[in-house]
């Protein structure tokens, strides 16, 4: 599944803002000098960008994604090795990887990828970090009476096929934490949600625009009923506020 520049662009301050600093900063320690960073789905370098202030500057990447012109941004941007992958097939080139990251990524996968991906954390013994995986928690202040069935069909559509199988949406971090459990790994879980308010009108407006879509789909919504909820959201944009609920995970063995 690909995702424009341009959404990946208006996502990263939010993003940036929004992970948990405790567990950035200790995954960040777990790579020494000249260690290794092997970042999957990497769009256009944000974990880069994340864990730079918290690096020394011998710290290597090598980024991973399955979108060549995505993947050639974040090589222009970071100067990193890049490797063009189709995750969806659970190739990972992980070798010499001293931490291994994603984002936003463990909403998109199916259970069969998430024990895969375990099974190779667990041969070559590195230690993960994913950061921001939406886990089901979505509210709006002030409140409209639309919001509850808004949400409730974006998180159906979280659980459809992302081209990695059937995917568990809200509950695939904790999908991971369990299957590394299982397999020997300390994993550490936080909170990590956006805060939206009127300074971002436009991440805010393109995640209205995102909800109302899904929601207008077949079998959905009436279409009448969205479009009165994308115009009272709209219309509260300059004072109304966002919580989208994500959580970090950390696991080492």
């Amino acid at each position: 599944m690909s995702f424009p520049i341009a959404w990946l662009d208006l996502r990263e301050p939010a993003d940036h803002a929004a992970r948990h600093p405790g567990l950035r900063s200790a995954a960040a320690s777990l790579v020494g000098t000249g260690g290794l960073i092997v970042d999957l789905g990497c769009g256009t370098g944000s974990t880069v960008r994340a864990l730079q202030p918290c690096l020394g500057a011998s710290v290597r990447w090598r980024l991973v994604d399955h979108d060549a012109a995505v993947l050639r941004e974040a090589g222009r941007r970071t100067g990193a090795e890049t490797v063009l992958c189709d995750l969806s097939r659970g190739e990972s080139p992980l070798e010499g990887a001293a931490l291994v990251t994603a984002s936003a990524l463990l909403d998109l996968v199916s259970e069969a990828w998430i024990e895969r991906l375990a099974d190779i954390l667990k041969a070559c013994r590195a230690p993960f970090y994913a950061a921001l995986s939406y886990d089901g928690r979505l509210s709006f202040d002030p409140a409209h009476p639309g919001d509850r069935a808004m949400i409730a069909a974006l998180n159906a559509d979280q659980r459809t096929d992302k081209e990695f199988g059937p995917a568990l949406g809200p509950d695939g971090a904790g999908a991971l934490a369990a299957a590394l459990r299982a397999r020997g790994f300390e994993v550490r879980i936080e909170a990590s949600p956006w805060r939206l308010g009127p300074g971002d009108a436009a991440l805010v407006a393109a995640l209205l625009a995102g909800i109302a879509g899904v929601a207008a789909g077949p079998g959905g919504i009436v279409e009448a009923e969205v479009e009165d909820w994308l115009a009272f959201r709209r219309a509260r944009a300059a004072d109304g506020h966002c919580l989208v609920g994500h959580v970090d995970l950390l696991a080492t063995l």
